[in-house]
């Protein structure tokens, strides 16, 4: 599987930046953010990247032009988008509907869809200019809460690219949006699915009660400077298909071959990263498991509640414990974590926020895993069909950049389904953890599956 050609450099025209406001007038009003919504691991903007080909039957319709129109038209039914963030007392986060608009960048790209190489994965060249950072445009606060380019492309194709204020919509809540502004492209009237705001049904209860325990909001000193640098830190993608889980299967006690791929994934890749960063023996590592928590709630959350509406629960084991144990150590600390939530660890997170002034989660010697394999990002149609691919743009992103990783869904040039992971670290750590990643498959496991190869694309 070749990789996407590391020199491709290309030009973007992009016309000024433009507020696009609701279609038609919307209410003035505050609105408040759920407790769980204005937390501080959610203050910040998160990237998103879809990709469609040429449409014979579109021919001589302007996706930029049709999208901006339907982007109008939802905006009547979301018009908190439309607003702007406010802090209150506390911190509490609210939304002032002024109604001002979302930002907007029309721009055309001097390359084809082709020209990206025969499979679409992050990290993608020339992101920058995909999703140019309109300056002044980028805080938490007093700021459009969404910013939009659409990019025509050579080839009659297009990309849409996106940016999120977090403490607005989860991944859920936003491919909610965004599928409700391709059905306004496709002539709807309105989305089929209502936007429902409701966030006080995620609000901490009066008086707030912490009654679950929340390893992932302990403050724990960074005594040994091992947040990760931001310099020389290297972007790859890691493509695990059918071979690559059946082998990662093979290397679980029998007693665990019920786990899911997410948490079988999550634990081989918490051991492989700890391994590569070569901390202390002694050190706490920390994996945080993003859970939905929306089918948790009875009853579960409104059907078009487009809010937060999960949780970080986290998984804390010593570098020495994860490196020398064998997997199903790390499996088994996954398993767990991921078990934990409940709708009373929901309410307890949101009392927790009330109590300690909305705290950020851990994020010393911590790695972050969120699996956006049914978030359904792909499935957006703007009348040019489901996107070749759709979902984060890069992996590391967040308040402090290469905690995260995102699983997406993929099909590799074979044919296979199965999934790729962006993945940030410092250069001499990636090159540790893909020989780490290659051992684990290479060495065959007691069921006797054939050794498999990483398939890896950088820039």
């Amino acid at each position: 599987m070749a990789s996407p050609p590391t020199s491709l450099v290309f030009k973007v025209h992009r016309r000024e930046p433009e507020l696009i406001t609701p279609a038609k007038p919307t209410p003035r009003e505050f609105k408040f953010l759920s407790d769980i919504d204005d937390q501080e691991g959610l203050r910040f903007h998160i990237p998103v990247i879809q990709f469609y080909a040429r449409k014979p039957s579109m021919r001589g319709k302007d996706p930029v032009k049709i999208i901006r129109e339907a982007l109008a038209k939802t905006l009547v039914f979301y018009y908190p988008f439309a607003g702007r963030l406010r802090e209150g007392p506390n911190r509490k986060l609210l939304v002032e509907c002024t109604g001002e608009g979302i930002l907007f960048i029309e721009a055309e790209a001097e390359v084809t869809l082709e020209q990206f190489g025969d499979k679409l994965q992050p990290p993608f060249p020339c992101w920058d200019e995909l999703l140019f950072d309109v300056p002044g445009s980028s805080g938490v606060l007093d700021c459009p809460l969404l910013l939009i380019q659409v990019t025509r492309l050579r080839c009659g194709g297009f990309i849409f690219a996106l940016r999120l204020n977090h403490t607005m919509s989860d991944a859920p809540g936003l491919v909610q949006f965004m599928a409700a502004v391709g059905e306004m492209a496709r002539g709807a009237r309105e989305p089929s699915v209502p936007a429902v705001w409701e966030r006080h049904v995620l609000n901490a209860s009066i008086p707030p009660r912490v009654t679950c325990t929340h390893r992932e909001y302990e403050e724990v000193p960074d005594t040994k400077g091992t947040i990760i640098p931001l310099d020389d830190m290297a972007h790859r993608s890691f493509f695990f298909g059918p071979k690559e889980i059946s082998a990662l299967k093979g290397l679980v006690p029998p007693q665990l071959s019920d786990c899911s791929t997410f948490e079988l994934l999550t634990a081989c890749l918490w051991r492989c990263r700890t391994i590569a960063l070569q901390p202390d023996p002694t050190e706490e590592m920390r994996i945080i498991c993003i859970v939905n928590a929306r089918e948790k709630f009875n009853p579960p959350l409104p059907r078009g509640y487009y809010g937060n509406g999960f949780a970080f629960p986290v998984a804390v084991a010593t570098a020495g414990d994860l490196a020398k144990n064998p997997l199903g150590f790390a499996l088994e600390l996954v398993k767990k974590a991921k078990g934990d939530v409940t709708e009373e660890y929901m309410r307890s997170v949101a009392s927790l926020m009330v109590i300690r002034g909305r705290p950020h989660f851990t994020v010393v010697r911590a790695y972050l895993v969120s699996d956006l394999r049914r978030a359904g990002f792909e499935e957006v149609d703007f009348g040019w069909g489901n996107a070749l691919y759709g979902g984060a743009a890069k992996g590391g992103v967040g308040a402090i950049p290469g905690v995260a990783s995102f699983y997406i869904p993929f099909t590799n040039n074979k044919g296979e389904n199965g999934i790729v992971v962006p993945f940030c670290l410092p250069a001499p750590a990636m090159e540790i953890f893909e020989k780490e990643l290659d051992k684990l498959l290479k060495d065959p496991p007691p069921t006797g599956h054939a050794p498999s190869k990483f398939i890896v694309s950088s820039l």
